[in-house]
C-alpha cells in the first residue's frame, strides 16, 4: 500500500543540498585553473575548451583511475593527495607522446556524499592541474546509496592534451645503442598497492600510524606520497630535440612498460643497480619474499619514467636535466633483439 508520509529523495539516501556545497568547492578549484580557452564554467551540461595555436593539431587522451591506493585515503582520512595522484598520472601518460594537457574531467562516485571530503579531492586536482598547465573543466559528482561502503568513494580522470603531428612522440626514432635514464619515482605512485597493503598490514601487522626508522616515516606518509609529474623534463628535452622516446612506469613496472615504445626487433637492456631501489620497495621484498619477476612487475622500484636519449645526445640531455635539478640515472641503453616482440633485458 502507498505510505501515507511524504518520501524525499534524501531518504533514499540521495542529498542535494550536499551535493550543491561539493559543487561550490569544486568550482573554487576549478576556476584557479581556467584559461582564455574555456568557454563554460562549471555547471553547465558540458564543458567547452576552444582549440587555438596549432597547424596540425593531434589531440591525445587518457583515462584512469588511482586504484586501491584510495583505500589509504580511507583509513586516514587524509583525501587531499588522491586528485593530485589522478591529474599527474594522467599528465604523463599522454606527455609521453609528446602532449602539452588541455584539460581535464573527473569522476568522483560515493555512496553517501561528505562536502568536505568532496573539498579536499577537489583542492588537490585543482593543485596539480595548476601545476601542470591544464584546466580542470567539468567531471561528474555521483551520490549512489547502497553502491559504496559508508566512507568509501571512487575516483577517476579523464585527460586531453594536444601535439603537433610532426613532433609526435612515437617510438619510431628509437635506435640501436640509444641511452635510457631514469627519473626516480617518489615511492609506490599509483601501482601495486593491493600487494603493498597485504604485505604492510597482514603480514607485516603494521598501521598506518607505524612509524618505521627505514623509510623516515610512517606508513601512511610512505603510502600517500603523490604520484609525480614530468611533464616539464620531457617538454624541455622534446624541444630541445634530444628526445626519442619516453615510457611512463606504472602497473607493469619496467618490465611491461618499457617495450610499449620500442620498434620491432629492438629490446631495453637495463642494467640492475644502477638506480638507487627505494627502501619501501626494499621493505615489501623482504616482508613477502617477493620473486623477482613479481616484483619487478608491480612495483616501479624507484623509476618513474625512462627517457630514451639518442647516443649522441646524452652529454647534453644529462647536463640540461642537471640544470633543472632533476635527478637522473643512466640505466641501461637499447640493443638489437633478434626475435619477437620487444622486451627488457636485466643484466
Amino acid at each position: 500500500m502507498p505510505t501515507q508520509k511524504p518520501i524525499r529523495y534524501q531518504d533514499a539516501g540521495v542529498n542535494i543540498d550536499e551535493a550543491d556545497r561539493a559543487v561550490s568547492y569544486i568550482k573554487v578549484a576549478a576556476k584557479r585553473t581556467f584559461s582564455k580557452s574555456v568557454l563554460a564554467d562549471i555547471g553547465s551540461f558540458g564543458a567547452m575548451y576552444r582549440l587555438s595555436g596549432y597547424r596540425r593539431p593531434v589531440l591525445i587522451s587518457s583515462a584512469d583511475g588511482v586504484g586501491t591506493k584510495i583505500k589509504i585515503a580511507f583509513m586516514t582520512g587524509r583525501h587531499n593527495t588522491v586528485g593530485q595522484d589522478l591529474v599527474n598520472h594522467c599528465v604523463n601518460d599522454i606527455a609521453v607522446q609528446g602532449a602539452l594537457p588541455l584539460f581535464f574531467l573527473d569522476y568522483f562516485a560515493v555512496g553517501k556524499l561528505e562536502a568536505e571530503v568532496a573539498g579536499q579531492i577537489a583542492a588537490g586536482l585543482g593543485k596539480a592541474c595548476e601545476e601542470n598547465g591544464c584546466a580542470l573543466i567539468g567531471g561528474e559528482t555521483a551520490e549512489m546509496p547502497g553502491l559504496y561502503q559508508p566512507g568509501e568513494y571512487d575516483l577517476a580522470g579523464f585527460i586531453v592534451g594536444c601535439v603537433e603531428q610532426n613532433k609526435l612522440l612515437t617510438g619510431k626514432a628509437v635506435k640501436e645503442g640509444d641511452a635510457l635514464l631514469a627519473l626516480p619515482s617518489t615511492g609506490l605512485h599509483t601501482n601495486g598497492y593491493s600487494l603493498a597493503r597485504k604485505l604492510l598490514f597482514d603480514v607485516g601487522g603494521y598501521t598506518p600510524k607505524t612509524f618505521l626508522p627505514e623509510l623516515d616515516s610512517t606508513i601512511a606518509d610512505e603510502l600517500l606520497k603523490v604520484h609525480r609529474s614530468y611533464l616539464k623534463p620531457i617538454q624541455k628535452l622534446m624541444k630541445s630535440g634530444m628526445l626519442s622516446a619516453a615510457a611512463h612506469i606504472t602497473g607493469g613496472g619496467i618490465t611491461d612498460n618499457t617495450p610499449r615504445v620500442l620498434p620491432k626487433g629492438l629490446a631495453a637492456e637495463v642494467k640492475l643497480g644502477s638506480w638507487p631501489v627505494l627502501p619501501v620497495f626494499e621493505l615489501l621484498r623482504r616482508l613477502g619474499n617477493v620473486p623477482d619477476d613479481d616484483y619487478r612487475r608491480t612495483f616501479n622500484l624507484g623509476v618513474g619514467m625512462i627517457l630514451v636519449i639518442p647516443q649522441k645526445k646524452i652529454t647534453k640531455a644529462e647536463r640540461l636535466l642537471k640544470q633543472m635539478k632533476e635527478p637522473h640515472y643512466l640505466i641501461g641503453k637499447i640493443v638489437k633483439q633478434s626475435r619477437g616482440k620487444g622486451r627488457v633485458i636485466y643484466k
